[in-house]
């Protein structure tokens, strides 16, 4: 893929007070899962039309509201992806995930960030098989990330 294909800028913002967030390590991420995940688009899935990607992390009230609006199912969820290139993550919902499977709720941010990136360049979630190819690609694409994340971090 050509660098103009992609967008010049991805923006993480905090839109919640209840939890703390490490805004410019998140910001890092996303910048490094951006540059992995837009060589994996799914063909014909055109990128070039997505000036710049925004990831809000929001409420679970927030988040709530929103999924009813948009998908018409009742309560919060970890990720809403819009295709104008808008991602908006539950920091609530990640907290309580990353209790739930060991993590923390900062890495469950970083997955929530790849996989609403992952939804942008043409992966979809909604049936068994593409479920299947989509986690596989981001099992990979977040160890990918994770790694480069941490060589950056290196004095």
């Amino acid at each position: 893929m050509k660098r103009s294909e992609r967008p010049t800028t991805i923006q993480v913002r905090n839109a919640q007070r209840s939890i703390k967030i490490r805004l410019p390590e998140l910001q890092s991420f996303a910048e490094i899962a951006w540059a992995l995940v837009s060589n994996h688009k799914r063909l014909g899935f055109a990128l070039a039309s997505i000036p710049m990607i925004g990831v809000t992390i929001i409420s679970d009230r927030q988040m709530a509201k929103l999924h009813q609006r948009f998908s018409g199912l009742t309560g919060p969820t970890d990720v809403l992806t819009f295709h104008h290139g808008e991602i908006l993550i539950s920091a609530e919902t990640a907290r309580h995930q990353a209790r739930a499977f060991g993590s923390t709720t900062e890495n469950e941010l970083r997955l929530y960030i790849l996989h609403g990136l992952l939804h942008l360049c043409g992966f979809d979630d909604a049936s068994a098989g593409a479920r299947a190819t989509m986690h596989q690609v981001q099992d990979q694409l977040l160890g990918d990330a994770l790694h480069r994340e941490r060589r950056l971090k290196k004095p």
